[in-house]
């Protein structure tokens, strides 16, 4: 279920996170607010890190999925 969007800032891969494998609390870096454990989210990476994709996903970031949308 994992795919990729372009956005303004650049090409992400987006994996959704159901409610039943989200285990951690995590703070949505669009809007600040916590998505609670058991609360389906996404999980965002970049496609094109210079780094490489190592460093990419060390840098991968949850979202409420609707903040993601709505995100340029």
């Amino acid at each position: 279920m994992k795919r990729t969007e372009q956005k303004r800032s650049g090409t992400w891969m987006v994996q959704p996170s159901g409610a039943a494998s989200a285990e951690k609390v995590y703070t949505c870096p669009g809007c600040g607010g916590t998505i609670a454990s058991g609360v389906a989210h996404v999980v965002v990476w970049r496609t094109d890190h210079f780094l490489g994709d190592d460093a990419a996903l060390s840098e991968r970031r949850h979202w409420h999925t609707r903040c993601w949308r709505i995100e340029p």
